[in-house]
């Protein structure tokens, strides 16, 4: 059989990937060695290794939210902001059933991604959800699956206890490895009777959905904690105030992001999570700022480590 030849863009493409995140490469951990501080995600140590970008398909909040034209892949975003985990979000039909295995292919080489069974706006389908459970045997860097948009104004959502319950017994890789269920939760929901389905998830993703908001994230977050003190967190920070649907003021920028790494060199988040990637092209102070910063702080070691 004839081995197809590797397109010299693929190859360059590839060797930037192995260029950029072999410092990012989780160290093995054999039986011996011990637990790791978050099984789920291999740690390596460093600061860049908990960080994460949203992404979705290119453009796929352009004319909606009031930003610029996007016109930059979630992959790309990656690299442009030296994150090599990433969490993958369908929004309003993008990208397709079809598609699927395309993106997943073209985010092979970060380290780690995480793929909606919810989707923006809480939209959810059976054969999707099916789907992407089957995705980890054919792409081994799909790491987990998260519920975008999870509950609904009353607390209740969009799938029942039973569903979740279900999703256990199907999140599981060929070698048995059982992968982390992530959730979304907003500051707005704290009041919100959710912890009988927080309990059928593993990890939380914490959200403040307006910028006005984030003078009390200190608060909200230690609310948070009260309300799910044994799930592993990470924090959320919006690029754009995507809630009011303008630029996010870059003094908050910094609070929010010099808050999160204080949280992580805590141990009380396990990550922090940059949204979205489709503001990364547009020129933003924010993105650049947030780029920056992870360029200084991203080979740090955390103390637990």
């Amino acid at each position: 059989m004839n081995r197809p030849q590797l397109h010299r863009r693929a190859f360059l493409t590839t060797a930037a990937a192995g260029t950029v995140f072999a410092a990012a490469s989780p160290r093995g951990l054999s039986a011996e060695s011990g637990r790791a501080p978050f099984p789920c995600l291999p740690a390596d140590g460093t600061v860049r290794d908990r960080l994460w970008i949203w992404g979705g398909a290119p453009g796929a909040t352009n004319d909606e939210w009031g930003h610029a034209p996007s016109r930059m892949t979630a992959t790309e975003a990656a690299f442009y902001m030296g994150i090599p985990n990433l969490f993958l979000i369908r929004h309003k039909g993008r990208p397709a059933l079809e598609e699927y295995d395309q993106y997943a292919l073209a985010l092979s080489p970060l380290k780690r991604v995480v793929w909606a069974l919810v989707e923006s706006g809480g939209d959810t389908d059976p054969e999707r959800r099916d789907f992407v459970l089957k995705m980890p045997a054919r792409f081994p860097n799909i790491a987990g699956f998260i519920m975008d948009d999870y509950f609904k104004k009353d607390g209740s959502a969009h799938l029942t206890i039973d569903q979740l319950q279900e999703l256990e017994g199907k999140r599981r890789t060929p070698d048995g490895r059982k992968l982390p269920l992530y959730v979304v939760v907003y500051t707005h929901q704290l009041d919100l009777p959710i912890q009988p389905h927080l309990k059928h998830c593993d990890k939380i993703t914490f959200w403040t959905w307006k910028s006005e908001d984030l003078a009390n994230l200190e608060t909200n977050f230690e609310k948070l904690e009260k309300i799910a003190p044994n799930h592993p967190k990470l924090l959320g920070c919006y690029l754009w105030d995507f809630g009011n649907k303008k630029p996010m003021p870059l003094d908050l920028m910094k609070r929010q992001t010099e808050y999160g790494y204080r949280l992580l060199q805590a141990g009380r988040i396990e990550g922090m999570i940059f949204l979205e990637h489709g503001v990364c092209d547009i020129g933003l102070d924010t993105v650049l700022w947030t780029k920056e910063w992870i360029a200084k702080v991203g080979e740090q070691r955390l103390a637990d480590q």
